[in-house]
C-alpha cells in the first residue's frame, strides 16, 4: 500500500493551515484598517497581526491553579483543527468539485462548531468566573444562531436536490448562481447575519464583551494558547465567507479572470461584516437569542418554503 503525502500537504500547506492562516491574518488586518478609517484613525501596518502572533508564541504559557489542565490546553487546538479541516475540505472541493464525499456538507457544518466548542471548553476549564460566564454566553449564542444558519444552508440543498458541496457548485456552474432565486437571497442574508454571530463580532461579541468581562473565555490565556485562539478567529474570518460563496455565489474559482471575481466576492462579504461590526451596538445575550429564534428563524423558514415551491 503506497503512502501519499498529498493529503498531508493539503492539510498543512495549501489549501489548509498555512494558506488559511496567512489569508486570515491579512483579512483581520483589513478589518482593523477599515475599522480605523471608520473611526478616523490610521490603523496598523499590514504585518501587525503576524507580529502579534509571533510575539505571543514566544511568551510564557501560564496555566491557572485549579484549572482543568488538559481541557485548558486542548481547547485552542480543537478550534484550530476544526477551522483547518473546514478550509481544506471547502477549498479542495472548490478546486475540484468531483473530489467531494458523501455528506461533506454535514461534516463541514459539524466542524464549523469546533472553534466555538473550543472557546466553551477553554473558558470553563480556566476556573475563572469571567471565563465561565463568557463560556456560558458562547454556549447560548451557539444555541441561538445554529438553527437559522442550518435552515439557510439547507435552502440551497433543497434547490439543488443534493447534500454534496460538489453538486451545489456544479449546479451553479450550469444553471447560474443561487442568488438569482428569491429563496436563496433570503437564505444568504440569514446565513450572513449568523456568520457575524459565529465570528462573535459586534453586535454579537457577547461572550467576550471586553467592557464587562475583560476578555471573557480568554481571560486566563497567555502565550501560545492565546495565539492559537487569535489565529483561529482570523482563519474563521476567511473560512465563513468562502463557505457562503460556495453555497450561494457560484463558489471560488482560480481560472483566468475568475480569480479577480472570486476575490471581489470575498472582499464584498468581508467589508459588509466589518461595516456591521462598526455601526451597531452590542446586544445582550437574551436579545441575541430572541433575534435569532424570532426574526432570523422565521425569515429562514420563509426562504425554505419559497425554495420548496420553486422560487
Amino acid at each position: 500500500m503506497e503512502f501519499s503525502l498529498k493529503p498531508l500537504l493539503y492539510f498543512l500547506v495549501f489549501p489548509g493551515f498555512a494558506f488559511t492562516a496567512i489569508v486570515g491574518l491579512l483579512s483581520s488586518w483589513v478589518d482593523r484598517k477599515v475599522s480605523a478609517k471608520v473611526q478616523w484613525r490610521v490603523g496598523p501596518p499590514w504585518y501587525q497581526n503576524f507580529a502579534d502572533i509571533i510575539k505571543l508564541l514566544h511568551k510564557e504559557i501560564i496555566v491557572p491553579q485549579g484549572s482543568g489542565f488538559t481541557g485548558f490546553l486542548f481547547a485552542p487546538l480543537l478550534g484550530l483543527a476544526g477551522a483547518t479541516l473546514v478550509s481544506t475540505i471547502i477549498w479542495v472541493i472548490n478546486l475540484n468539485p468531483d473530489s467531494g464525499f458523501v455528506g461533506d456538507l454535514i461534516v463541514v457544518l459539524y466542524l464549523l462548531a469546533f472553534p466555538s466548542l473550543g472557546v466553551i471548553i477553554g473558558g470553563s476549564a480556566s476556573r475563572n468566573p469571567l471565563g465561565g460566564l463568557g463560556a456560558s454566553r458562547e454556549m447560548k449564542l451557539i444555541l441561538a444562531y445554529e438553527l437559522p444558519f442550518i435552515i439557510a444552508v439547507f435552502t440551497a440543498v433543497l434547490k439543488v436536490g443534493s447534500i454534496l458541496l460538489g453538486d451545489i457548485i456544479g449546479y451553479q456552474q450550469v444553471s447560474g448562481i443561487m442568488l438569482r432565486h428569491p429563496s436563496c437571497i433570503i437564505a444568504f442574508l440569514v446565513a450572513l447575519i449568523c456568520a457575524q454571530a459565529k465570528l462573535t463580532l459586534v453586535p454579537f461579541d457577547i461572550p467576550e464583551a471586553e467592557q464587562e468581562l475583560i476578555a471573557g473565555p480568554f481571560t486566563e490565556y497567555s502565550g501560545a494558547p492565546l495565539a492559537i485562539f487569535k489565529l483561529t478567529r482570523a482563519m474563521m474570518l476567511f473560512i465563513l465567507p468562502v463557505f457562503l460563496i460556495t453555497l450561494f455565489w457560484g463558489g471560488m474559482n482560480f481560472h483566468g479572470w475568475q480569480i479577480l471575481a472570486s476575490c471581489l466576492k470575498y472582499l464584498a462579504i468581508l467589508v459588509f461584516i466589518i461595516l456591521v461590526k462598526n455601526t451597531n451596538p452590542r446586544l445582550r445575550i437574551d436579545q441575541a437569542m430572541k433575534f435569532m429564534w424570532g426574526p432570523m428563524t422565521i425569515l429562514a423558514i420563509g426562504g425554505m418554503i419559497l425554495a420548496v415551491v420553486g422560487l
